[in-house]
């Protein structure tokens, strides 16, 4: 009976999302938006284990200076990306005399070959806190490159927009190692984000809404 309670909860909560999706994808239709035409542009940056924040930092790296303040979230079992966004800013700050960045934790949504069962819930749960923090912060933009902490933070962003308080344009990179096919995170952004890159051009050839400008980190 357990087992039939909890396989009725997480067909209800797909069935909320993929609602919540489509209702989002109808709203967004036709919108436009060019975020840095009047002035620095709020960048909500996610990091991720291994080389996401390499690659999201490397892009973060070719950004003018009117991209500040930004703002880096990585998940809280993360070990290894804080120390490299400080390295990387430190650098930053040496030419620019103006560090102007913020680091914030939030729970993982998934971790790697989790279920997809669980990763509703972890999902579900990292949203919780992902929401509060970008209402907080309300970001211009968020830019993201794969990591599963990408999803619930993006989601945070449309809410904003959905409920009128700020315009948030959404900015997903695919990783350089996905040649074949999008990451689970890219293949639910590829229906929300506004500006979807990808660097192979064979997942052009597949997902003829991506921009393809050849390896861009």
């Amino acid at each position: 009976m357990d087992m039939l309670l909890l396989g009725v909860f997480f067909g209800c909560t797909l069935i909320a999302l993929c609602i919540i999706v489509q209702l989002v994808v109808v709203l967004r239709k036709g919108s436009k938006c060019k975020p840095g035409t009047k002035g620095s542009v709020c960048v909500l940056v996610v990091a991720g284990s291994g080389g996401h924040t390499t690659e999201i930092l490397r892009l973060v790296g070719s950004l003018s200076q009117s991209y500040r303040p930004r703002h880096y979230v990585i998940a809280d079992t993360d070990k290894m990306s804080e120390d490299k966004i400080h390295t990387f800013e430190s650098a930053q700050s040496d030419r620019t005399n103006r560090p102007q960045y913020t680091l914030h934790r939030i729970p993982r949504s998934r971790e790697v070959r989790q279920s997809w069962s669980s990763s509703v819930v972890s999902t579900l749960y990292a949203l919780f806190y992902s929401v509060p923090l970008v209402f907080r912060l309300r970001p211009d933009v968020v830019l993201c490159n794969g990591p599963g902490t990408c999803v619930p933070l993006c989601a945070a962003g449309l809410l904003l927009g959905i409920l009128g308080l700020k315009r948030v344009v959404l900015v997903y990179v695919e990783s350089i190692c996905r040649v074949e096919t999008l990451s689970l995170s890219g293949k639910i952004l590829y229906h929300l984000a506004d500006y979807f890159f990808v660097q192979w051009s064979s997942l052009k050839n597949k997902y003829p809404k991506a921009i393809y400008m050849g390896r861009i980190v």
